[in-house]
């Protein structure tokens, strides 16, 4: 199986990452409204909360553009480098939420966004 699939499996799984620390430790988490429970955190809870809503954004249009690009031809090392570029910059973004960067986790982020558009890009040079 490629990297660039694998990758989607990463991507797949950095939001239950995230709600983890989120949720991680805390004895008065209501699980019958979670959404409504993670709302009232503050800080380290709250940031994790927010990096895996955001996560769960990006998924769709990395998954896309990895699957877009293998369909129509781009070679495969270049998916798997853009694939792997992207699941570095969704590391990075991660750790500078959690640690309160919030400059560095956009440039992080807009490394991410950027290798998703350059699969989409690779992908219209190759219809």
């Amino acid at each position: 199986m490629p990297i660039a699939y694998w990758c989607i499996l990463i991507a797949g799984l950095l939001p239950v990452l995230t709600i983890a620390v989120a949720k991680y430790g805390k004895r008065d988490f209501d699980n019958a409204e979670p959404r409504a429970w993670l709302d009232k955190q503050s800080g380290l809870r709250r940031r994790a909360d927010y990096a895996h809503r955001n996560h769960f954004e990006a998924f769709p249009f990395f998954a896309a553009a990895v699957l877009t690009a293998q369909q129509l031809g781009v070679t495969q090392s270049t998916i798997n480098n853009l694939a792997l570029l992207f699941i570095a910059a969704r590391l990075l973004y991660t750790f500078l939420y959690l640690s309160n960067r919030p400059s560095l986790r956009s440039l992080s982020w807009i490394v991410g966004y950027g290798a998703v558009v350059a699969l989409f890009i690779m992908a219209a040079n190759h219809a």
